[in-house]
């Protein structure tokens, strides 16, 4: 099994890696995308899986079955996760939850497993949403929780819409849209992911399971004000947007530390963006997450009250559209619990059960099939960097820790 992970984790590894960052730049229905997308069907056609690519470009990998189609509806159990990135994101974010996931059938057939219900493998595309603004596209289309209208809608930094993205990598967007009858043949939907935080560090157990993911969304602030000469404006004469940004940010923080909750501006858009000229627009981009509805929406408030105030200080007009948002996911108590109870027969101690901020394709899923979420322990806490890290021992548990997983649920 060691063999097999390290393999496939090295032949991975160089792919949409970026030689100045040492992150990765995995865009959807870019080169580094198709690069990983061909490395998940090479992974499949190698086992002798049946490669079937869906209606909205996510990829599956079938074992005891042709294709979803030959799956009776609440049978297939299914593992998996993505392999895009942020802009010069981790290694493991998405990527460990797919290399592990094709170790785990690996390690089964060691073990002479048999099988009683079909396996698939999945890598769902544009989970991050580094290029279209919007975070799992291929699970939300899937699940129906985005539009194909409104998918069509989606245009990266250069105006290239998710369509003419598709079309351009080969791929037919004409066919974009809910997958009730596929999302019907899941039974359970097991995602393995690298922790994005300190829990099992600080615990000293190399995996988890998620209990539930919080509340989290994403606002666009724009701060509108007038475009001037930085070298002949007096202060008091300008409507100076960045200042009202500024003060947002610092805001954010505030609202979020007292609240024990999370907020981030982490992209911002200026216009004109010229090192002398006073800004007529700046737009940015707020992540919030919380552990709670109410506690959210109590940021997000605060937040928003005092970008206006600040806003109405410096003559600056404010616009706010929330550009995103996922409620409060549990996962199904029940399919949880089984896990607990399928790691509890094989570990030395109970495997702890642990909440995260991070959204992921599971969260998406959860609502229209019975999900769970295993976490493999990050030494440092860091993702979404190129520092995000885990050990080959760890990674290796996890492994192992699906493996059992998938026995208990699809085996004899």
């Amino acid at each position: 099994m060691t063999s097999s992970f390290h393999e496939m984790w090295e032949e991975l590894r160089p792919l949409g890696r970026d030689s100045s960052s040492g992150g990765y730049r995995r865009y959807a229905w870019t080169g580094a995308d198709a690069d990983c997308r061909a490395w998940f069907r090479a992974q499949a056609e190698a086992r002798g899986l049946s490669y079937e690519l869906d209606r909205n470009g996510n990829q599956w990998a079938w074992l005891g079955a042709t294709g979803y189609q030959d799956v009776a509806p609440g049978d297939a159990v299914v593992t998996g996760s993505h392999l895009d990135s942020v802009p010069d994101g981790g290694a493991y974010d998405g990527p460990l939850g797919v290399v592990s996931s094709f170790a785990a059938l690996d390690e089964l057939r060691r073990r002479g497993a048999e099988f009683g219900k079909p396996l698939a493998i999945v890598n769902f595309g544009d989970e991050e949403g580094a290029r279209f603004g919007l975070a799992c596209v291929g699970s939300r289309l899937a699940a129906g929780a985005l539009t194909a209208e409104a998918a069509r809608r989606l245009r990266d930094g250069d105006g290239i819409t998710l369509p003419q993205a598709m079309e351009r990598a080969g791929y037919d967007p004409e066919a974009i849209g809910p997958d009730p009858e596929r999302l019907a043949r899941i039974g359970a939907f097991v995602e393995l992911h690298v922790e994005q935080g300190r829990a099992l560090d600080l615990s000293g157990d190399p995996v988890g399971i998620a209990s539930a993911i919080w509340p989290h969304g994403r606002w666009r602030f724009d701060f509108h004000g007038e475009a001037n000469h930085a070298g002949t404006t007096r202060l008091d004469d300008r409507r100076d947007p960045m200042l009202s940004y500024a003060a947002t940010v610092l805001a954010a923080r505030e609202q979020a530390r007292l609240a024990g909750a999370l907020a981030t501006f982490g992209k911002i858009s200026v216009e004109p963006n010229g090192v002398n000229a006073i800004p007529s627009l700046v737009r940015g981009w707020l992540d919030s997450r919380a552990a709670d509805q109410e506690t959210l929406d109590t940021v997000i408030t605060g937040i928003e009250r005092a970008a206006a105030e600040r806003a109405a200080r410096d003559g600056v007009d404010l616009t706010v559209v929330r550009e995103s948002f996922t409620p409060v996911v549990e996962f199904q108590h029940a399919l949880r619990d089984e896990l607990s109870a399928i790691l509890g027969k094989t570990g030395e101690r109970a495997v702890p059960v642990l909440g995260t901020g991070a959204g992921h394709d599971a969260g998406i899923l959860s609502g229209t099939v019975p999900t769970a979420m295993l976490f493999v322990r990050n030494p440092t806490g860091v993702s979404h960097s190129p520092a995000e890290a885990a050990d080959e021992d760890d990674c290796v548990a996890g492994v192992t820790a699906l493996a059992d997983v998938l026995e208990g649920l699809a085996c004899h």
